[in-house]
C-alpha cells in the first residue's frame, strides 16, 4: 500500500519548482532560438531537462511527451558508463543509441552536462533535439522498411563530447560526417552544448541565492509532492484491470497481417500497472518501440488522463509498474530497428486511453484520436551551399471527439506535439512548393460530437533528383474508433501525382521515390472517432457542419438521415433572412 509522505516545506517548495520551471523554459527558448534546423528551430522538436545527482527527473520542460523517456534513460547509461569520480567540472556527454545508452532512435541525440557547485556534482542539465538525418540508407534516417538499427544512421554510446570545457572537434567531425548536412549537424549539436551550460549557470545561481542544502532539501520535497498527489488520484480510481487493443496497418514491411498492441491496465492499492503482453511480435521494420520510448508513452497517458497539472518528475514515476515482454513490437531485441516507434507509441497511447474508458467516468472519456505520427520526408541538393538538404515534417490529424463537446481538426495528438513548419519558411528553404495544406472534408467520425477532421498535404518538386519517404498509418487496418455508438474516423491515404497527371497510391510506409520536377504527393492523415449516436447531434451543429464545408451533403445524408435533410431546411431559411 502507498503511504502519503511528509513534505517539510511546501511553500519554498512551490518557489522552487517555479524557479526550476523557468530555467527549462529560459533553455528551451535558447535550444529553439538559436538551432539552424528548421526541424528544430521552426518545428519545435526538441526537449530540456534537469536531473539530480542520483539521475532522478527533478524537472522537464514536456515540449514533446516522447522525449521524457530517451532523457530518463541517456541519464541513466551516463551513469552506468562513467562513475562520478570520472566525471569533471566542464564535462559533457553524447548519446543517442536505443539499445546502447537507453534512447529512443537515432535521429533524437541527448546532451547530458554535469553541473558543478562547491566542487561536486550536484544535477545535471540534458536536452534532446531530433536532427534531420543522422546518416543511414534513406535521407532523414527513417523508414518503415529498414530491418536493423544499423541502416538508421550512427549509433552513438555514451562518450563525451566536452572534455573539461573544451569541445572534441575530432568527435563532433566524426558524427557529422556521417550525417547528409554534416555542417548543420555540428551547428546544431553545439547549440546544444551551449544551451545546458547556459541552464547550468542558472543553476548555480539559484544555488547561489538559497543555498545547497535548502535546495536539495526542495528537491526531495517536490518529487515527494508530485508522488503523494499521483498515489491520492490514483486512490480515487475503482479497482480492477481493464484491456484494450488498438490496431496498426503492418510491422513497416506491407503484407501481413495487422499488428496489434494490446495493453492491460490494473488498479490496485494506489498503483498502476500496465502489461503489454499480447502486443505482436518484434517487427521486421522500423515500428519497434524501444523500453525507453515505451515508458515515455505510458507516461504521458497517465499524465493526460489523471493529473495533467502535476508536474513530470521522478516521484510521478515511482506509483506506475510497466511490463512488456521481449521480443514484442513494444520491448524489442537489439538490433532491431526502431526508427519510426512514433506511430507504435502514438498507438501505445491511444489503446492506453482506450483501457481508460473502463475507469473513468464518461464526461472524462473520449473517442479515439488519429494515434498516428504521419511523416514526410524530401531530400535533394542544397541550392546555396555544398550539401544535402533533408526536410522532415510530421502532419497532424483529427482529435477524439469527448462526452461534450467535437474534437479538433487537424492537430497533433499524444506523443507527439511539434509545430507546422510554415509554407513560407518550407518554400524558402527548398525546392518544394506547397500546392494545398487543408482540412479533409467527410474525415470526421459522425456522432452526437463529432471527430476531429484530418489534414491534407501536397507538395510539388522544383528540381531534380528529389527523393520522398513517408511513413504512416490508419491506410488499411488501422482505424481511429468512436465511442458510445460514435463513428470512426476517416483512414488516411497517400497519392503520387506523375507529370502525366497520371495519379498512384502509395503504401502507408513508402521510401526512397524518386521525384521529378512538376511531380507532387498528397499524404491525407486520418481522421478521429465520434462520441455518441450521430442520430443524436442537433441539427444546429450539424448545418453549421454543413455550411463550414466539413461534410458534403452527400456524406451527411448517408450518415445523418433524416437529421440532414433538417439541417438542410435550416440552412436554407437562415440564407433567405
Amino acid at each position: 500500500m502507498n503511504t502519503i509522505q511528509t513534505i517539510s516545506d511546501p511553500i519554498e517548495m512551490e518557489v522552487f519548482n517555479n524557479r526550476l520551471l523557468s530555467i527549462t523554459e529560459d533553455m528551451n527558448n535558447t535550444l529553439v532560438r538559436s538551432s539552424f534546423s528548421t526541424n528544430i528551430k521552426e518545428r519545435k522538436d526538441c526537449s530540456v531537462a534537469l536531473f539530480d545527482i542520483a539521475g532522478r527527473l527533478v524537472v522537464q520542460g514536456t515540449q514533446i511527451p516522447l522525449h521524457l523517456g530517451s532523457l530518463n534513460g541517456a541519464m541513466a547509461a551516463v551513469l552506468q558508463q562513467y562513475p562520478l569520480a570520472d566525471i569533471v567540472d566542464g564535462d559533457a556527454f553524447i548519446s543517442n543509441d536505443p539499445y546502447l545508452a537507453g534512447g529512443s532512435h537515432l535521429p533524437d541525440i541527448n546532451i547530458i552536462t554535469p553541473i558543478f557547485y562547491n566542487q561536486a556534482i550536484v544535477f545535471f542539465a540534458a536536452n534532446i533535439g531530433h536532427h534531420a538525418d543522422v546518416g543511414g540508407s534513406v535521407p532523414g534516417s527513417i523508414a518503415g522498411g529498414l530491418r536493423s538499427v544499423f541502416e538508421e544512421g550512427i549509433r552513438i554510446p555514451v562518450v563525451r563530447i566536452v572534455r573539461q570545457g573544451i569541445v572534441d572537434d575530432d568527435m563532433l567531425r566524426l558524427i557529422s560526417s556521417n550525417t547528409r548536412d554534416p555542417e548543420e549537424r555540428v551547428l546544431d549539436l553545439k547549440v546544444q552544448i551551449a544551451t545546458n551550460h547556459r541552464g547550468s549557470e542558472a543553476v548555480k545561481g539559484l544555488l547561489n541565492q538559497m543555498g545547497l542544502t535548502r535546495a536539495l532539501n526542495a528537491v526531495e520535497d517536490v518529487i515527494r509532492y508530485t508522488r503523494n498527489r499521483l498515489v491520492h488520484v490514483i486512490g480515487e480510481l475503482k479497482e480492477g484491470s481493464y484491456s484494450f487493443v488498438n490496431i496498426m496497418d503492418d510491422d513497416g514491411l506491407g503484407g501481413g497481417d495487422p499488428v496489434e498492441i494490446h495493453v492491460k491496465v490494473t488498479v490496485k492499492q494506489g498503483r498502476l500497472s500496465f502489461d503489454f503482453t499480447g502486443s505482436a511480435k518484434q517487427a521486421r521494420g522500423a515500428m519497434n518501440l524501444p523500453v525507453s520510448a515505451l515508458n515515455a508513452s505510458v507516461y504521458y497517458s497517465v499524465k493526460a488522463l489523471l493529473a495533467p497539472d502535476l508536474a513530470a518528475n521522478a516521484g510521478f514515476f515511482e506509483p506506475i509498474d510497466i511490463y512488456a515482454p521481449l521480443g514484442t513490437i513494444v520491448n524489442p531485441e537489439a538490433p532491431a530497428s526502431v526508427g519510426a516507434r512514433s506511430l507504435t507509441a502514438q498507438k501505445v497511447a491511444g489503446a492506453i486511453f482506450g483501457a481508460f474508458r473502463g475507469v473513468l467516468p464518461e464526461s472524462r472519456i473520449m473517442a479515439s484520436s488519429n494515434d498516428a505520427c504521419p511523416a514526410i520526408v524530401f531530400s535533394g541538393k542544397l541550392a546555396r551551399r555544398a550539401g544535402t538538404f533533408v526536410y522532415l515534417e510530421t502532419i497532424g490529424g483529427g482529435s477524439g471527439a469527448r462526452a461534450d463537446m467535437d474534437g479538433m481538426d487537424g492537430v497533433h495528438v499524444h506523443m507527439t506535439n511539434t509545430s507546422n513548419l510554415p509554407i513560407e519558411a518550407l518554400e524558402n528553404e527548398y525546392p518544394l512548393m506547397v500546392d494545398e495544406y487543408a482540412l479533409v472534408n467527410d474525415s470526421a467520425g459522425a456522432g452526437r460530437f463529432r471527430g476531429g477532421m484530418s489534414i491534407a498535404k501536397q507538395i510539388s518538386v522544383l528540381a531534380e533528383d528529389i527523393i520522398f519517404s513517408v511513413r504512416s498509418d490508419n491506410h488499411t487496418a488501422g482505424i481511429s474508433t468512436g465511442v458510445r455508438g460514435g463513428h470512426a474516423g476517416g483512414q488516411a491515404r497517400l497519392l503520387h501525382y506523375h507529370a502525366a497527371h497520371e495519379v498512384e497510391v502509395l503504401s502507408s510506409k513508402t521510401a526512397s521515390i524518386a521525384l521529378r520536377p512538376g511531380e507532387s504527393v498528397r499524404l491525407e492523415t486520418s481522421g478521429a472517432g465520434g462520441f455518441g449516436a450521430p442520430g443524436e447531434r442537433s441539427t444546429e451543429a450539424l448545418a453549421q457542419d454543413m455550411l463550414d464545408g466539413r461534410i458534403t451533403q452527400e456524406a451527411a445524408t448517408q450518415v445523418y438521415g433524416q437529421r440532414a435533410a433538417a439541417a438542410q431546411a435550416l440552412i436554407a431559411e437562415q440564407q433567405l433572412k
